[in-house]
């Protein structure tokens, strides 16, 4: 007996997003935490001994981005976690909140204590001891987090698909990932500030040029701070898929036998990998509720298989929607609204 109820599948048309949403590979955070961990405590070491404020900068730097690594691997952890009652869609949304904590933190440790510390070198400066010691660290330094930042980049780079890298920021519904490569460009742009300040301060022999570098490296931090903190704001309150998801389900639920109208598609990231999608249909008049229940059904199944992101699918039969302001320039009359609802 043929399905009362069908809706075609072009395998050909199926959207690729996987590599944009993919899970940020644990070895990029890894690798991270690692060279960060170490690089911090060389810096430290570094700074005490040379009395240098751009080295303490860069060791208070390098120390925030090894406990941001350590809370991204946590909210990756915690994502895992299975729906429970209280729960019903699951944990994936601990990535976004602690990626937006990862921001804060930026912002509020690594940049205020520079940015402190700047401004009091240059008010009270003092001279840096043995600079050398400074250079040979910043060197290590710069091969651990330029080899870190290429890693990351690599792994970006793999994922952004057709895209460009801004343009691949924007879509992407995995923070982890830009989150790390963020931290690391900032961390390598720091060490080049913190080089030439301390080595502009022993060429001119002005003091307070070691303050001025720190105070950069501040500022830097707060600009990559309130950048993360933009791109993970959207993901944490409630992002819809891309627009290409959008637009895909949409055309699918129109193809459906038994709809006649799609009044509205809502979907929204609950995690890099759970899309939840929510149909309102006008189904053709005279269907049974058998017929609509494999409708439905159809759709489900339709959805998912082309979209494995998708997890949860809730449709709503509802009549056609007209919007109020069209129906009212057409008829004359003064209804006012957004939207209502017509038979058929």
């Amino acid at each position: 007996m043929a399905p009362l109820c069908f809706v075609v599948i072009v395998r050909g048309g199926l959207i690729e997003y996987r590599g944009l949403m993919a899970s940020a590979s644990k070895k990029v955070i890894y690798a991270a935490l690692i060279g960060n961990a170490l690089i911090a405590v060389t810096k430290f070491a570094a700074s005490v001994v040379t009395g240098s404020s751009a080295m303490l900068a860069e060791g208070i730097h390098s120390l925030v981005d090894t406990g941001n690594q350590g809370l991204l691997l946590y909210g990756l952890h915690r994502a895992k976690k299975p729906p429970n009652e209280k729960f019903p869609f699951g944990h994936g949304k601990e990535v976004y909140f602690w990626s937006f904590v990862v921001a804060i933190l930026v912002f509020a440790l690594g940049s205020g204590i520079s940015l402190y510390e700047g401004v009091l070198h240059i008010l009270h400066p003092e001279p840096v001891k043995n600079p050398l010691i400074n250079y040979v660290v910043l060197a290590f330094a710069f091969i651990f987090e330029g080899g870190a930042w290429y890693f990351a980049f690599k792994e970006f780079s793999q994922t952004k698909g057709k895209f460009s890298y801004m343009q691949a920021v924007k879509r992407g519904k995995d923070p982890t990932i830009f989150m790390v490569l963020f931290e690391d460009s900032a961390a390598v742009l720091g060490l080049l500030v913190a080089f030439f300040g301390i080595w502009l301060g022993q060429v001119t022999g002005i003091v307070y040029l070691d303050g001025i570098a720190t105070f950069i490296i501040g500022l830097i931090l707060g600009g990559t701070a309130v950048w993360l903190a933009h791109e993970t704001k959207g993901l944490l309150i409630g992002e819809s898929a891309n627009q290409e998801v959008v637009q895909s389900i949409r055309d699918m639920a129109r193809q459906l036998s038994g709809v006649t109208h799609v009044n509205e598609v809502l979907t929204m990231h609950m995690g890099p990998e759970f899309i939840l999608v929510n149909l309102s249909v006008d189904f053709r008049d005279g269907l049974t509720s058998e017929v609509v229940e494999e409708c439905v059904a159809t759709l489900d199944v339709a959805i998912k298989a082309k979209h494995p992101f998708v997890k949860r699918v809730f449709v709503e039969a509802e009549a056609r929607w007209v919007n109020v302001a069209q129906a009212a320039k057409v008829s004359g009359s003064g209804m006012t609204g957004r939207e209502t609802k017509v038979d058929g």
